[in-house]
C-alpha cells in the first residue's frame, strides 16, 4: 500500500506559479486525475502530496514544466495533458525533444513550433527529405506544419514558389450548383489553405505574393501535365485523391523541388467503388530511401483536448464494428 509523501519543487520565477497551476487550477486537477497528487502553492515552491509513486511521476511533471516555462514556452492545459502521456507512456527521456527551435515566426510574432514528438519528427522529415508524407487524424498540424515549412524555405530562398492544391472531390456534381466563376466554385475547397497562409504570412503579405505568381492555390486538377520546378509543393486532403491522380502528383515534382502530402485516411470521402491513392501510394512508395512517411496519431492532436477524445471514441467504435 502506498504511503502518503511529499514533496517541495522551488519555483525561480513567482510569476511562473500560475501558470504552473494552470486557470482556475485546471493544470492542478489534471495531476490530480493522473497521479492522485495534490499541488499546493508554497511562497517560493510548489509542495507535491500524495502516495509515492503519484509523487515520483508529479515531479517528473513540474520539472519538466518548469524547463518549459525556463525556454520561454507557453504552458496550456493540452501541454500539461500530453507531458502526463509522456511520463505515464515512461517516455519521461523525450520530454525535452520536441520543444525545438521555432520553425518561423507569423505575421503577428507567433512562434511556430513542434508541440508533440510526432510533430516535431514530422518536422524533421520534411527538412531531411524532398518527398514527405504527413498522415493523421485532424487537428494534429498536417497542413498548418507544411504551410510554415513551404514559407520558410521561400523566405530562406531554397524554392522560387509555394505551390498548395487539393482535390475537389464534388467537381463534376455540386460545383456547378455554386454561383460564381470557376474561383468562386473552387475557393470553398481551399479555404484551409488560405487560413493556414493567412495566419503565417499575414493577408497583405500574401495578396503581394499571390499577385505575383510566388504562391499558387489551385485544385489537384490544373497540376496535371506540368512539371514543378524550384518550388515547394503542398497536397492537402491527399486521402481523396484516386489512383491516377496521386500518381499524376507524385511525377509532377522537378529539379530542385520539394513536396508535403497530408491526409487522413480514417476520412476518405471517395464514392462508393473508388480506392484512395493516398492509401496505395503509401504502399508503394514505402521503400523508396528518399521519401519519408510521418504518421501521426490521436496524442499528436492540438486543438481542444475533447478532439483527442472523440478521435479516440471514433476508434473504438470502428473496431467494436
Amino acid at each position: 500500500m502506498n504511503q502518503t509523501a511529499q514533496r517541495s519543487i522551488p519555483v525561480i520565477k513567482a510569476e511562473w506559479m500560475q501558470a504552473l497551476f494552470g486557470s482556475a487550477d485546471e493544470h492542478a486537477r489534471l495531476v490530480k486525475e493522473a497521479f492522485g497528487v495534490e499541488m499546493v502553492a508554497r511562497q517560493e515552491a510548489v509542495l507535491l502530496l500524495g502516495p509515492d509513486a503519484g509523487i515520483k511521476a508529479a515531479t517528473q511533471l513540474v520539472e519538466g514544466l518548469l524547463a518549459a516555462k525556463d525556454k520561454g514556452e507557453t504552458l496550456t492545459p493540452q501541454k500539461v495533458a500530453y507531458l502526463i502521456s509522456l511520463i505515464q507512456d515512461d517516455q519521461v527521456e523525450h520530454m525535452n525533444r520536441f520543444m525545438e527551435e521555432p520553425v518561423y515566426m507569423t505575421a503577428k510574432g507567433r512562434m511556430i513550433k513542434s508541440k508533440t514528438l510526432g510533430q516535431a519528427h514530422y518536422i524533421r522529415t520534411m527538412q531531411q527529405k524532398d518527398l514527405a508524407f504527413g498522415i493523421g487524424p485532424a487537428g494534429t498540424g498536417k497542413t498548418y506544419l507544411a504551410v510554415a515549412m513551404a514559407v520558410k524555405a521561400f523566405g530562406s530562398r531554397e524554392v522560387n514558389k509555394i505551390i498548395l492544391t487539393r482535390p475537389a472531390i464534388e467537381a463534376g456534381e455540386s460545383l456547378g450548383f455554386l454561383p460564381g466563376d470557376l474561383k468562386d466554385k473552387i475557393d470553398p475547397y481551399l479555404r484551409p489553405l488560405y487560413d493556414s497562409l493567412f495566419d503565417i504570412l499575414g493577408v497583405d503579405k500574401f495578396q503581394k505574393y499571390m499577385e505575383r505568381g510566388l504562391i499558387e492555390v489551385a485544385p489537384l486538377a490544373y497540376m496535371r501535365g506540368r512539371t514543378l520546378d524550384h518550388a515547394f509543393v503542398i497536397l492537402d486532403e491527399a486521402q481523396n485523391t484516386t489512383r491516377e491522380q496521386m500518381k499524376m502528383f507524385l511525377t509532377r515534382l522537378g529539379i530542385g523541388s520539394k513536396a508535403v502530402v497530408t491526409g487522413d485516411i480514417t476520412q476518405i470521402d471517395l464514392p462508393r467503388g473508388k480506392s484512395s491513392g493516398l492509401v496505395e501510394a503509401l504502399d508503394v512508395v514505402k521503400s523508396i530511401p528518399e521519401i519519408g512517411i510521418v504518421y501521426l496519431n490521436d496524442k499528436d492532436v492540438v486543438r481542444h483536448t475533447l478532439v483527442q477524445k472523440i478521435i479516440r471514441a471514433y476508434e473504438a467504435s470502428e473496431s467494436q464494428k
